[in-house]
């Protein structure tokens, strides 16, 4: 508790400051296409169906570079949040969360421990494969995500709607 405040009265007062969040959406994949992400189009109609903006989207490969250009693009674009979706695994080409972790500013640990959890009562033991995180950049929440609409659907309804106002109010005040 910071100042008295409880932290829903802090949802409270981020959801009447901050109103509608900025999302920005990449996807990060060798083989998907617009009319193939169904991650990334699972990811914009949670969000808009909560009353959010999605401000950008993005498909880059797999590829280190691509994914920090998208970083740094859409960090400076208005987007509050910033959703990253595929690469979080241990294959060789998953390569988003070695990006994202060297860029973060702060990381939120307790958001991949979460997931992790929450996964675990779907997929089990498997859960532990994925390195989803979360954390700040330039003054934007940045998450990354594993790119099975399934997980990024989990993610969506239990973590990232739930706080997302929070989150976007802590990260600016």
């Amino acid at each position: 508790m910071k100042n008295g405040k409880s932290s829903e009265e802090h949802r409270r007062q981020a959801e009447e400051e901050k109103g509608s969040i900025a999302f920005a959406i990449v996807t990060v994949s060798d083989t998907r296409t617009p009319e193939t992400d169904r991650s990334g189009q699972a990811i914009r109609e949670m969000a808009e169906a909560e009353g959010h903006q999605v401000v950008a989207t993005r498909i880059v490969r797999d590829e280190p570079e691509e994914v920090a250009e998208a970083l740094e693009d859409f960090s400076g674009s208005g987007a509050q949040v910033i959703v990253f979706n595929g690469g979080t695994g241990v294959s060789k080409r998953d390569r988003t969360y070695d990006v994202l972790s060297r860029a973060l500013e702060k990381e939120l640990p307790g958001f991949g421990e979460i997931f992790r959890m929450l996964s675990y009562d779907e997929v089990g033991a498997a859960a532990m494969l994925s390195r989803a995180t979360a954390g700040t950049y330039r003054g934007c929440a940045i998450i990354s995500l594993p790119g099975s609409t399934n997980a990024v659907s989990l993610a969506m309804e239990k973590l990232i709607l739930p706080e997302i106002q929070h989150l976007a109010w802590e990260i600016t005040r």
